[in-house]
Formats: structure tokens, C-alpha cells, sequence
């Protein structure tokens, strides 16, 4: 029986968790459950689940929140003390590290602290302070294991594998919604557009990302830190039908690949469970693929104009705090477009004057007041465009 702490519980990821909890419940009980405003939704998990403890994002809503699950024995707390409190829940082996953008730091490192396994799907934790958590992660025994099913793809292939082998890592893209596409044909797109996605169902700041391949270039630097490679050995290559998830290339020529339907809950689960496999076919919990007839097509994209992979390559070899700058631009200009302000094409352009902002700041990012003033700094810089 795996005990979860849940942070992030209402958003794509976590309300996917939570299916696959109530399918499986001999195998995942949730015993926290943390989200920010979506009070009702919030409420409505913690009916049914009755986990330990809740916390909401902001004070004046622990009220209402107390109000709607209408349970005393239900614990309800706020704010990043809450946050650090689901992490550490003594009640809770694993903690599914689902807050989306650098919000999602605080509860990372808590349940670093705390020696957690710590099932990852906030990438923005790896590429704003991998440096800090990977360390942290060792000094306290914390165990991390990626949700992103293109890390949780390369885990799958190095198993047992010695690192010394791996000639190079393969994270596989769908090339989002504009694949193929040409900059003129991408000087009008609107924000329902671009969040149209072809194959996953994501939330609208990770399905920008994926638009511009900005979530690629945040996933290289996540799987440098998290499998301890040189940016130089990770490739990014385009497979439309997203079922290859992820490739190992080793020194004798042959390749290891991870293949399955594009479903995230089998990164969920795999990161929940591993080594051992949940049975998520004989319950229903993840679509199935049949291999026969299928095509495992691959090609290049257009890096002139798809930059932002890049930039994060770019970001990482530059090191110290230069990635959660980077990182924080990108969480500014996204919101921005979201918020109906700025062009799609605009959002790239902007990485690439932030990084070369960010080049001349000397930012460092070895603890967490480091990591914390070179997210401001990027902030800082995007806000006063």
C-alpha cells in the first residue's frame, strides 16, 4: 500500500492520481491533499477520500474550504506552511509533486527534507534549483522518481543499465500543435490555438510549453539533473504519433525505447509503484495500444524557429541560478499570452533577449535564497518589459 501526499490534487496530473486511486484502492490511499483556489473541487476530493489533511493557497480561503467539507476530523491548513506540512505528513510515504511552475519548489524540498519518495511531475523544481534538490535528495534519502512520462520512459530503459554505457539520452516530442508549420502561418495564432493539443490533455501553462517546445528544453535540463548527464549527450527528436516516450542509445549502437498509448497515468502510476507494476489494464485506469499497424516515424524540428530548446540547453551549460531565470521569464510571458497580451512568437523572442540578460547577471542557485533571487531576477526582468 502506497500512502500519498498529494500537492497539487485539483489540476491535470493530480485529479488523474486520484482516478487511479479510486480504481486502486487496495494499492494508493491518499492521506493529503493540497491544492490552491479551486475551493469546490478541493472539497469535493477531500469528501471522498477523507484524507488526513488539506490546504488551500490562501488564508481567507480556509474558511469556506472548512465550511464545504464539513468533516472536523479532516485537518485544514494554507499557504506554503501547509504545503510543507502535506510533504512531510508523517502518514505518507510518497508524495506526488503535481503544483505546477516554481510554486511547486516549496513542497519539493520539504519532502526532500523529509526523505520521501518523491513521485516528480513539477519539472520547474529540477530546472530552477536541480543543483539544491538533487542534494538535498541525497543528504536526507529522499527518493525521485519523475512523473514527465518521457523521464519516466529513460528510468524504465536504465534500469540496470551502468551509465558509463549510454552514448545518449532521446526525449521524444509530438511537436505540438503547430508541427510543420511555418513563422508566417504562426504570426496570428491566438491562445486557443495553442492549446489545442493533438495528443495529451494538459493544462493550459504546460500546453503553451509544448507549443513552443519550451517544455522540451525544461525537460533536457530535468533529465540532466535527474540521471546525471552533460546537456551535450540528450537529444530531442519529433515523433508525432507520441508513442515512443522516451529512447537510451548505448555505446554499442543499440537503442532501449519505452513505448505505450499517450496516457499520462501510466507515469503516474509507474512513478507511484516502481519497481513493481500496478495492473492498470485488468482495472481500466490507462487506455491500451495495440503495436500492430502502427508507424514509429521520427524527425527533426525547425530550430530557427522553435528555439526555446536551446535557450534551456544554453541555460544549463551557462549553470548557477541562470536556469530559474530563464525558467521564471517563461513562467511571466506564458501568463501574459494566457492573459490575452502579446504574440505567440513573442514568447520565444522574449526567451532569447531573457537569456541574454540572464548571461550577464552571474546568478547562483547553491541554496535556496540563491534559487529564490535569480526567479525574482527573471521575473523582474520579464515584468519591466
Amino acid at each position: 500500500m502506497r500512502r500519498i501526499s498529494l500537492l497539487g490534487s485539483t489540476g491535470s496530473i493530480g485529479t488523474q492520481c486520484l482516478d487511479l486511486a479510486q480504481r486502486l484502492p487496495e494499492t494508493l490511499q491518499i492521506v493529503g491533499l493540497g491544492a490552491g483556489r479551486s475551493l469546490g473541487k478541493l472539497a469535493d476530493q477531500a469528501k471522498r477520500f477523507r484524507p488526513q489533511l488539506v490546504c488551500c493557497a490562501d488564508e481567507k480561503d480556509r474558511p469556506e474550504l472548512i465550511a464545504r467539507i464539513g468533516d472536523s476530523s479532516i485537518e485544514v491548513m494554507f499557504g506554503d506552511e501547509g504545503q510543507r506540512a502535506l510533504a512531510s505528513l508523517g502518514e505518507a510515504d510518497t508524495v506526488l509533486a503535481a503544483v505546477v511552475g516554481y510554486a511547486g519548489l516549496t513542497g519539493t524540498l520539504a519532502a526532500a527534507r523529509a526523505g520521501k519518495r518523491i513521485a516528480l511531475a513539477n519539472k520547474e523544481s529540477l530546472v530552477a534549483a536541480g543543483e539544491l534538490l538533487s542534494k538535498t535528495c541525497r543528504q536526507f534519502g529522499a527518493e525521485l522518481l519523475p512523473v514527465d512520462s518521457e523521464h519516466a520512459a529513460l528510468h524504465q530503459c536504465l534500469n540496470g543499465e551502468g551509465m558509463e554505457h549510454v552514448k545518449s539520452l532521446w526525449l521524444t516530442a509530438s511537436g505540438g500543435p503547430f508541427r510543420g508549420k511555418t513563422r508566417s502561418e504562426l504570426e496570428s495564432i491566438g491562445v486557443q490555438e495553442a492549446l489545442n493539443h493533438p495528443n495529451w490533455s494538459m493544462g493550459p501553462k504546460i500546453s503553451i510549453d509544448s507549443a513552443t517546445l519550451m517544455n522540451k528544453g525544461l525537460e533536457l535540463i530535468e533529465a540532466a539533473w535527474l540521471f546525471d548527464v552533460a546537456p551535450q549527450k540528450i537529444e530531442i527528436v519529433v515523433h508525432p504519433p507520441s508513442i515512443v516516450h522516451s529512447m537510451v542509445e548505448f555505446i554499442d549502437g543499440s537503442f532501449k525505447a519505452q513505448l505505450g498509448a499517450p496516457d499520462m497515468r501510466g507515469a503516474i502510476a509507474y512513478a507511484l509503484s516502481a519497481p513493481e507494476r500496478l495492473p492498470l489494464l485488468k482495472t481500466q485506469s490507462i487506455r491500451s495500444w495495440n503495436p500492430m499497424g502502427q508507424s514509429l516515424a521520427f524527425e527533426d524540428y525547425d530550430r530557427q524557429l522553435f528555439v526555446a530548446p536551446d535557450l534551456c540547453r544554453s541555460a544549463l551549460e551557462l549553470g548557477g541560478g541562470a536556469a530559474a531565470a530563464l525558467n521564471a521569464i517563461n513562467e511571466v510571458v506564458v501568463a501574459q499570452f494566457l492573459a490575452g497580451k502579446g504574440r505567440f512568437l513573442g514568447i520565444s523572442e522574449t526567451l532569447q533577449r531573457g537569456l541574454e540578460a540572464i548571461a550577464r547577471m552571474n546568478l547562483s542557485a547553491d541554496s535556496l535564497e540563491a534559487v529564490e533571487d535569480a526567479d525574482a531576477a527573471g521575473r523582474g526582468w520579464a515584468l519591466s518589459l
